[in-house]
This record gives structure tokens, C-alpha cells and sequence, in this order.
């Protein structure tokens, strides 16, 4: 650790000339600022005030710490090790997708839906953040979250134990023959993989070389095979379908999804005016 002095602007200058490489300069700006408030309680106005002050030895290396991870690409909510979704501080780990804004959009939506589900299944749940924002919201239903990944589970387990959110977490390859979801479900929901393979060299390298390909990556052949079998497997149980979804194939994957049984199927737009989400109603 190399710094001319202790001082809050010494941090930052370091963080600025080690991740230039990186990340747009806006970026390292947001990234400084989340690590003094995740590290020291600091606030973005607190930083701004207290630039020119010296840390203590404790203090440097808290908010030093982190870099070294960083500047090797790691993204920061792994360095961190928790994000905030939806008014939880959800635990994230190499091992499950880092939850994105548009997926805590999709929550608002179920929410605001006027739906009130008695039984919620949550496929491809990753570190629970769905699962657990609608437990949040709904809480005389009971939730399912379904994953493929032990690992991924392991992690949504220890969010839901923390939280005091109860959760029947499962481990279930959607895919498989054997698959088949919980009786009486009001309502699926699935940020599934859809992102095709042909696309991940224009990808930045600190989401695909860092986050699971297993939640990003879907064959170019069939981009929509995870809405076709959660349609299917739905069609017999489940009133309500949600999915995130690519901007660019999300007509198609309603198309797929109303050609299984939901005739009523709805292609909604993200903030940023993208097709994004769709619900899907028998």
C-alpha cells in the first residue's frame, strides 16, 4: 500500500489511478463513494466535506482494502460482498448473478399488480433477492425459491435466515424431465438466463469473466428455451407469469410463453423505455 498520505484525497487519487484502466472516470466516482459508505458509514455528502482530513491506520486500510480486489476486475458488489435490493441487504458471492435495477423494477410491478398471491415460486433465484423482496411484500404467502446451483442456494439460505424471511428454497433443475413446481402457485416469476452466446465477447469483462455463466448465457439456438418450460410447467398451477427479459428478444419470448396456454400475455417496458418484462396470464 503506497500512499502519500493519509488523507481522504490521497484514497481517492489511488482509487481514480488504479482503476482508469477499468472504468470510466463517473464510474470510479460511484465505486469510491460506495466503498466509504459500505466501509466507514460515510454518506456522499460526508465524503465531499471530510476530503481533505486524515484517516487513522484502521481506517486506510478498510477503505484500501477493496482496491487490490478491484483493479484485478472484480465487480464491486462481490468486493463488498452485499447489495441493496428493494430495501434488503442482500449478500451476494461469485457463485450468484449480481442483481441488476431493472430486476427490482420487476418486483415494483408484481407489487404494484394489485395481485394477491397466496403461493409465489421464484425460478432461478440466485442469492433469493425476488424471493425475498415478495416475501417482504406479501408475507401470508408462502415463497419458493428453485436454483440449480447448491452454491447459489447456499447463499439465498443465509439472506433468508439473516433477514428473518421464511423461504422453502429448492434444489431443482428446471430443465429436467423431472421437474414439476409446487401445487395451487399463484403466481411464477423468473429472471432466467437469456442473454445468447454470440453476445458475451461484447460483454464487459468484469460481469462475463466474474459472474456465473450458468445465470447469464443461453444457447443461440434456442434463446428462449427457460419461458417455453417454465410456461409449461406452469400452465397446469400457476394463474400468473412474470419474467425479466433481453431487450431484444423479449417479443419473441412472449410469443413462446402465449403459445404454451397464457393467452393473455403483456410486453412491459423498463424505465429507460427498453421491452423488458413480460406477464402472462391463463
Amino acid at each position: 500500500m503506497t500512499l502519500k498520505d493519509n488523507s481522504v484525497n490521497a484514497v481517492l487519487a489511488s482509487y481514480g489511478l488504479r482503476l482508469a484502466h477499468l472504468h470510466p472516470a463517473s464510474e470510479i466516482v460511484a465505486i469510491q463513494r460506495a466503498v466509504f459508505e459500505h466501509q466507514l458509514g460515510w454518506d456522499r455528502a460526508q465524503l465531499e466535506m471530510r476530503r481533505g482530513e486524515k484517516l487513522s491506520e484502521s481506517e486506510v486500510l478498510k477503505v484500501f482494502l477493496p482496491l487490490k480486489r478491484l483493479e484485478r476486475g472484480e465487480p464491486l458488489q462481490y468486493v463488498l460482498g452485499s447489495v441493496r435490493f428493494h430495501g434488503l441487504e442482500i449478500h451476494v458471492a461469485p457463485g450468484v448473478l449480481i442483481p441488476r435495477p431493472e430486476t427490482e423494477e420487476l418486483v415494483d410491478l408484481i407489487i404494484r399488480s394489485g395481485e394477491v398471491p397466496r403461493c409465489i415460486v421464484d425460478i432461478g433465484t440466485g442469492s433469493g433477492v425476488i424471493a425475498l423482496a415478495l416475501k417482504q411484500a406479501f408475507q401470508g404467502a408462502r415463497v419458493v425459491g428453485i436454483d440449480s446451483s447448491e452454491e447459489a442456494l447456499r447463499v439465498a439460505r443465509a439472506n433468508g435466515a439473516r433477514l428473518g424471511l421464511d423461504v422453502d428454497w429448492i434444489l431443482m433443475d428446471i430443465l429436467s424431465d423431472q421437474a414439476r413446481l409446487p401445487q395451487q402457485v399463484d403466481l411464477v416469476v423468473s429472471n432466467p438466463p437469456y442473454i445468447p452466446w454470440s453476445e458475451a465477447k461484447g460483454m464487459s469483462p468484469h460481469v462475463r469473466d466474474q459472474e456465473p455463466a450458468i445465470a447469464l448465457f443461453v444457447e443461440d439456438t434456442d434463446p428462449h428455451r427457460y419461458y417455453r418450460r417454465i410456461a409449461e410447467l406452469a400452465r397446469s398451477s400457476s394463474t400468473s407469469l412474470w419474467f425479466e427479459g433481453h431487450h431484444r428478444s423479449v417479443v419473441g419470448a412472449a410469443e413462446v410463453v402465449r403459445a404454451t396456454g397464457f393467452g393473455n400475455t403483456e410486453v412491459m417496458n423498463d424505465m429507460s423505455g427498453s421491452t423488458r418484462f413480460i406477464h402472462a396470464v391463463r
